[in-house]
């Protein structure tokens, strides 16, 4: 068995970011009006009663290098995953400071450090790129961050793209309670991160299936980590580093999987599976906020960056595989990666956001940037619908994301692409009506839902990926 070293960070996050309504973003600039500076100058019981929290935005160097050489992959990996860091750092500063942060101070504290130290990360990673090929061009531009204004914790839902704005609960579906003694503070979530699932319109439209389409399913019965693996890894973004995803992790097949796996010791691995599927299945945990103090409360990933509450275990977690719309599918490679949705998403911006949220009995109506609130008797529904098409060649790329691809609104892949079976990861959890609960995210991300991802490695056998392949494209089902 391989020696893992771990190294522990002994960084502790702020939990919350509250009153920096001094502040405002405007073309990368730190700003304060005359009515946010005459507001700061009141006496404490006159502040206005709805603080804006703050949160540090940047620009997001993983996601522009498409094109790092494998030589140089390990060593940018690193240097990618301490820019995360240093990132969470800068929040930390922002958040223990709260109310009191002025402009200047926020400047010159944190962002002008904060961006010196990307300044030297990025300089690495161009570096080690061209010790191998040419040296990418404008990594500079990637080093400036900013602070960026989340909504207050009274504001409506104004804005949502899946819901109406400022919409409200229905008789019988209570909003979320304010956090217990211990639960998550004014870093997320808020009330406008909250939807009644009965005020949205179905949304979901999926492509006419064609003549040639490959109709069946194949699934495989993983369970819903009832052996308790969590971690704080991420092995396909941050190989090698503990604690690079700086949230919690539910797993299940693969029972190896952590920061340190390699594709030997995970096809060497057991797995939760009864097919025998070795394959990697992880999402964040799901926490309720009620005062718990869970076992991480005092471990990186955990408490100490923001995510409290007790761990909710999924009621269930299928794992199923679809064909597609118009063409028959071709098997995966071993050890395919792929991530679905966005991390990062709530400063990112959401091109790549891709989890849904929903719940049992409504589930053609689909939330990405919102939580639902269910009726009672309802349960909460995650879901990830990975990409479904693939480049032919490569099992990885070097931002996880160009090797595959989503198949365009008709069920067609882009020339170059081929149609792989669609992983569907989808989670079911008992949440009681009215109670305040969040995925677990990056701390500088609030703990919004539009950051819910999903991460898959394929260690399917050849034998059992053929029978897959073979179950989807004669149309039976499976599993």
């Amino acid at each position: 068995m391989r020696n893992k070293k771990r190294h522990k960070r002994s960084r502790v996050i702020g939990l919350t970011v509250v009153g920096v309504t001094a502040l405002a973003v405007g073309g990368g600039a730190l700003l304060m009006t005359d009515n946010d500076a005459s507001a700061a100058r009141r006496p404490a019981g006159q502040q206005a009663p709805a603080w804006a929290a703050m949160t540090v935005k940047c620009p997001d160097a993983a996601t522009r290098l498409s094109n790092v050489p494998q030589q140089a992959r390990p060593a940018v990996d690193k240097e990618l995953a301490t820019m995360d860091s240093q990132v969470a750092d800068a929040y930390q500063q922002l958040a223990a400071r709260g109310a009191g942060a002025d402009q200047d101070w926020v400047r010159t504290r944190v962002l002008e450090p904060l961006n010196v130290q990307r300044r030297g990360a990025l300089n690495r990673i161009g570096n080690e790129i061209g010790r191998v090929a040419s040296r990418p061009s404008g990594l500079d531009t990637l080093a400036s961050c900013t602070v960026q204004q989340a909504a207050p914790a009274s504001a409506p839902a104004d804005g949502a793209t899946s819901a109406p704005a400022g919409a409200t609960p229905a008789a019988g579906t209570a909003a979320p309670a304010a956090p217990a003694a211990g639960g998550q503070a004014q870093s997320g979530p808020v009330k406008a991160d909250f939807v009644d699932i009965r005020r949205v319109r179905p949304n979901v439209k999926n492509p006419r299936t064609r003549a040639n389409a490959s109709r069946g399913t194949f699934s495989s019965r993983c369970g819903r980590n009832e052996n308790k693996h969590f971690n704080s890894d991420n092995v396909i973004v941050a190989p090698g580093v503990s604690n690079g995803a700086h949230h919690m992790h539910d797993y299940v097949g693969n029972r190896d999987t952590d920061a340190f796996s390699t594709n030997d010791s995970l096809a060497a691995a057991g797995t939760t599976c009864t097919n025998g599927d070795r394959s990697t299945h992880y999402w964040p945990v799901l926490r309720q906020q009620d005062g718990t103090k869970e076992a991480d409360a005092d471990q990186p990933g955990g408490g100490t960056e923001g995510n409290v509450g007790r761990i909710l275990r999924p009621e269930t977690a299928s794992i199923s595989f679809r064909g597609s719309a118009v063409s028959k599918v071709v098997e995966m490679p071993k050890f395919l990666r792929i991530i679905t949705g966005d991390a990062k998403a709530f400063t990112n911006g959401t091109a790549n956001a891709n989890a849904s949220w929903s719940c049992t009995g409504f589930e053609n109506r689909q939330l990405k940037d919102k939580y639902p609130l269910c009726p009672r008797g309802s349960k909460v529904v995650r879901t990830f619908k990975f990409q479904s098409c693939w480049d032919g060649k490569n099992a990885d790329s070097a931002n996880h994301r160009t090797h595959v691809a989503f198949a365009d609104a008709k069920g067609a892949c882009a020339k170059g692409f081929k149609a792989i079976p669609q992983l569907v990861q989808r989670i079911t959890y008992k949440v009681a009506p009215g109670s305040l609960f969040a995925v677990d995210s990056f701390p500088e991300q609030l703990h919004k839902p539009v950051t819910d991802h999903g991460d898959f490695i394929n260690v399917m056998s050849n034998s059992l990926m053929k029978k897959a392949v073979k179950c989807i494209n004669t149309g039976r089902k499976c599993g």
